[in-house]
């Protein structure tokens, strides 16, 4: 249908009219041949489990006795020895070898948040998604409580790393610890921290309600240290480690974020009062290990959808306006959002699936609370109604997106479906194990035998999604493109949220 004909309806009102063009916009949009997969739904339910695997996958320490990526062996589990502390355990961030605080701590936060708004979808598989957690948060106490007055913010020096191709069982790299304090401080990892901590309080609140204590006496503490020592940890963390994960945003959305998360964890108005005086001005069209704005309001907005309060309604407002930003062009006038093609939202050349999954997370989310929206609020994008519907039918779209349902034909996560990225940039999944190499591998040979060879990687990191295609769609399945190839925790965790929902609603006989 054209939009002549859609606006062709007897006598609609301006409102009917925009709804029409809207929604019919929407279900041809989603529903064009590149975008279904010849046997329906995909399998979420698959999917999920898959996703959580790959967490097994990036563990660093001692592996316990039931890790079933079985390919992968104990590493590092002197870390934190160079600063007479123990901070052996905790996530590899992506395909090498260092522990960065930051996105790990995001990594944990989003997992946390996954099982809190969709755990009940996730059946059994709801004791995976919490030792996906727990592995991060054990880590994570050991960072924040270790020293007094000081918060470990990441193991290993990234720049030998990266001049290196190894295995985490041989690496040789120095193992640096680098840290924030009063002297130094860092109000975004601390804040991030502050998150992880508090929202993993609420997962294990009832699983485990000793551990959570430990974790939301541990969350207060470091945002307590947030507030008192501001200033931005890349400017005062050496070694490479504010290179690789700086903090372009600032520190501001770490403390609304770490706030936010406190007063769910704890319920004390004090942090609401926090949050209120940090104020809600800024729009933004992303959402990332980096820039928190868009998932604070979304999280704070949940207390105006689904509790009635009106004195957050400002974040409401602008978790909406992030919404519009992200929605397609034609469905949203105000939108600011690239899309392939094929149909993916693309906001970078740079690991975009990331942004991808966030997104998804949020809109899941969002149209959640709309849907139990005590108030009936409505969302409007320049006078262009759009309802949760809308945003779980774009959702859905990009997860589908992922996990096949592409121009390509192509499942960005790695074992899902019939044809995935089999060269990943990822030095443990491109290399032989230690039990099929038990000699140790050097740091150049690992460049020249594995990293440039061209055969499939010998061992398969389940559930792993890479960076994903260009703008125009394309993958080249090139080991050494890290933009598009290499998966990270941080793109896996809020697509572990989106997983569980669909998992839910679209279950496969």
């Amino acid at each position: 249908m054209s939009n002549s004909a859609a606006l062709a309806r007897p006598r609609p009102s301006p409102t009917a009219r925009a709804v029409v063009f809207g929604v019919f916009f929407l279900l041809v949009w989603f529903s064009a041949s590149h975008g279904v997969l010849a046997a329906g739904h995909p399998d979420y339910a698959d999917a999920l489990a898959k996703s959580l695997l790959f967490f097994q996958g990036q563990r660093s320490g001692r592996l316990p006795p039931d890790q079933a990526v079985t390919w992968r062996s104990d590493s590092a589990t002197s870390d934190g020895s160079a600063a007479n502390v123990d901070l052996s355990g905790g996530y590899y961030d992506g395909g090498d070898n260092v522990k960065f605080g930051f996105p790990m701590a995001f990594t944990a936060t989003m997992l946390s948040w996954s099982i809190i708004e969709y755990g009940g979808r996730m059946g059994g598989r709801v004791h995976d998604a919490r030792a996906a957690v727990r592995w991060a948060t054990d880590y994570l106490l050991k960072a924040a409580t270790a020293t007094p007055g000081v918060l470990y913010v990441g193991v290993g020096d990234a720049d030998a790393d990266h001049r290196c191709w190894e295995r985490p069982e041989d690496m040789d790299t120095p193992r640096t610890v680098y840290s924030v304090s009063a002297s130094a401080p860092g109000s975004d990892v601390a804040g991030e921290t502050a998150a992880a901590l508090a929202a993993a309080s609420v997962v294990f609140k009832a699983a485990d309600p000793a551990y959570s204590r430990r974790l939301v006496a541990a969350a207060r503490d470091v945002m307590a240290f947030a507030w008192q020592h501001q200033g931005k940890y890349s400017d005062h963390v050496g070694g490479g480690v504010s290179n690789y994960y700086p903090s372009y945003s600032g520190y501001t959305d770490e403390l609304l974020w770490g706030s936010a998360w406190l007063l769910w964890a704890t319920k004390n108005t004090s942090y609401l009062a926090d949050a209120l005086s940090l104020g809600a001005s800024d729009g933004v069209d992303m959402f990332s290990w980096d820039n928190k704005l868009a998932g604070a309001r979304v999280l704070l907005s949940r207390r105006v959808l689904v509790n009635g309060d009106k004195r957050l309604d400002a974040f409401a407002r602008q978790a909406e306006d992030f919404i519009c930003r992200v929605l397609p062009k034609s469905a949203s006038p105000s939108s600011t959002t690239p899309y392939t093609p094929g149909g993916l939202m693309h906001r970078s050349d740079n690991a975009n699936l990331q942004y991808v999954a966030s997104a998804s997370f949020l809109l899941t989310t969002y149209a959640k609370y709309m849907a139990s929206s005590k108030s009936n609020r409505t969302l409007s994008c320049q006078n262009l109604p759009v309802t949760y519907r809308t945003l779980r039918a774009l959702a859905k779209r990009q997860v589908d997106y992922v996990l096949g349902a592409n121009p390509l034909g192509m499942s960005y996560m790695v074992g899902y479906a019939d044809r995935w990225p089999r060269r990943i940039h990822h030095r443990a999944s491109s290399m032989p194990s230690v039990a099929a190499h038990p000699a140790r591998i050097g740091c150049q040979e690992g460049f020249d035998s594995y990293l440039y060879a061209s055969g499939d990687n010998p061992n398969v990191l389940t559930g792993a999604v890479v960076g994903g295609p260009d703008q125009n769609d394309a993958f080249p399945d090139d080991r050494a493109d890290y933009a598009r190839s290499e998966p990270t925790t941080y793109t896996s965790a809020p697509l572990v949220g989106c997983l569980a929902y669909f998992a839910g609603s679209y279950k496969n006989k």
